[in-house]
């Protein structure tokens, strides 16, 4: 089927009404605790691990009654808990995981940035779990799949963006090597699981029409369930955030009042050395892992989302052409007033305002900590065998309306977009002909992002999801290593991906 783009003017044109209902439906909370309701509990009160090389769970996935200061009355968790269990697991374990489905939809499980098997009973987000049935899911992390924070959530297409907004995810840690370094050890260890909510009644937030085609966001912002949680970390101590976009659509642009953040790993691992930031930009499905200094006087630190624009154009705030990534006043990697990478302001454009999200306190103190100096090689990647190319934009289809598209065409289930062969390596050029932002996905094997229209990358780094912004081409490149197989690739704003910005890849033997 063939679809009609949109032009520039017109897609503007009927999103406008859109934009104007988003921005004036947004009602920010600034309350400080989490009340708890009926069956809903901190994710913070433990990590599930692995003990003997296996880690079996069960998880139900249902509809719970939740108490959060100006948000939703119900939401969907995992065994009841906002954001779901931590699951922790090391290389080489055994994972059995019970999906228990008591929604009224469809569901399923995908273990975002795992590179395990993508069918059978492993990472295969073709799998259909029936209200009221369960699912058994079977594999084992490879011996050698390095030390990451990822991320579990359901990938059941047609529902999946329905599901992440009203709640569903959770952090999937693999220790390893990363955690073993003495500085990086030595340090206190936080998740933070970033997630938007719905205000009102509805924590699913269906039926929002135009609300969609921009990818919905709630205006209730929650760090591991709670609005404004505290931190606390001992004065001259270390303090690892563990940092996951488990939003529907929303990116997070994090600063830490008085404070750098030092990145130590990617979606995909750990870097060579700490990259020094003043500001940390997160699309949805991204991770990052950054060590604080608690080197500062005594006082309360304020951890701030900053406004961020991810329309152009002038549907929600402009964007003047600039470089792209450059080094920050501190030396660490920031961004140019325009295209550039994940790591930064992102406009220059933007709305006012900023709002806290949590506040970090010291408590005791200890002996100065040092941050490390290395970390561990982030091999290059061979030369590719082939270059494809990916036009990310978006249109009309006859019998469909309004669609997301990937080379023109919209997402079909049966069709065979992309056929690779197993051990290859391609570079692959993403390019953004529309005018909203696109975080782009690929499944089981991570990539490294090698140039951003043309300027070489300045930080090799491992990666699952990267930002390609309106008017940008971001090549990358992979290598299909050790499993054959179907999955997918596509745009992390889930409703971009329930409109048909996604594609089938075929790994063969």
């Amino acid at each position: 089927m063939q679809a009609v783009r949109f032009s520039r003017r017109s897609l503007l044109t009927l999103a406008g009404g859109a934009a104007a209902t988003v921005a004036a439906a947004s009602v920010w909370t600034r309350s400080r605790q989490l009340r708890h309701g009926a069956g809903i509990h901190a994710a913070a009160e433990g990590a599930w691990r692995s003990t003997g090389g296996q880690l079996e769970v069960d998880l139900v996935a249902k509809d719970t009654a939740v108490a959060i200061p100006g948000g939703p009355a119900r939401a969907l968790t995992y065994n009841g808990l906002l954001p779901g269990p931590v699951l922790e697991v090391n290389p080489g374990d055994a994972v059995r995981i019970r999906l228990h489905n008591r929604l009224d939809q469809p569901t399923n499980l995908h273990y975002h940035g795992l590179h395990i098997p993508p069918g059978g009973t492993a990472d295969n987000v073709f799998l259909n779990v029936a209200p009221g049935a369960s699912q058994t899911y079977d594999f084992t992390v490879p011996a050698d799949h390095p030390a990451g924070t990822f991320y579990y959530h359901p990938h059941r297409h047609g529902t999946v963006a329905d599901q992440v907004f009203g709640g569903l995810g959770g952090v999937l840690i693999v220790r390893g090597e990363l955690d073993r370094i003495p500085e990086v050890q030595a340090a206190q260890e936080q998740v933070l699981f970033l997630k938007d909510l719905p205000a009102g009644n509805d924590g699913t937030g269906r039926g929002m029409g135009m609300g969609m085609m921009l990818g919905r966001e709630g205006p209730v912002l929650t760090v591991n369930g709670q609005v404004a949680p505290e931190l606390s970390v001992p004065a001259g101590g270390l303090l690892r955030l563990r940092i996951v976009n488990g939003s529907n659509a929303r990116f997070w642009r994090l600063a830490l009042d008085d404070h750098p953040f030092h990145l130590i790993a990617t979606d995909g691992g750990a870097l060579e050395a700490p990259v020094e930031l003043e500001e940390l930009l997160l699309a949805p499905g991204e991770r990052a892992e950054v060590l604080v200094q608690a080197n500062r006087g005594g006082g309360r630190y304020r951890l701030l989302n900053l406004p961020y624009v991810r329309v152009r154009g002038g549907m929600m705030g402009g964007m003047a052409p600039g470089r792209g990534m450059s080094m920050g006043p501190r030396g660490g990697m920031g961004m140019g007033r325009g295209p550039g990478a994940g790591f930064g302001p992102g406009s220059a454009s933007e709305p006012q305002g900023q709002l806290s999200i949590a506040t970090l306190s010291y408590a005791g103190s200890v002996d100065p900590l040092p941050l490390p100096q290395r970390l561990l090689p982030v091999e290059p990647l061979p030369e590719p065998v082939r270059t494809r190319r990916f036009e990310l934009n978006h249109g009309m289809a006859p019998g469909q309306g309004m669609v997301f598209l990937i080379n023109g065409r919209p997402y079909d289930h049966h069709r065979t977009d992309t056929r690779v062969r197993l051990g290859d390596t391609e570079d692959w050029d993403v390019v953004n002909t529309g005018v909203m932002d696109h975080p782009f996905h690929v499944h089981i094997n991570p990539f490294q992002v090698i140039s951003r229209d043309g300027t070489p990358e300045p930080v090799r780094a491992w990666k699952d999801v990267v930002l390609v912004r309106p008017g940008e081409t971001v090549r990358i490149r992979t290598r299909f290593a050790d499993f054959p197989g179907r999955t997918v690739f596509h745009c992390h704003i889930f409703d971009h991906e329930e409109l048909g910005m996604m594609g089938n890849l075929e790994i063969d033997a």
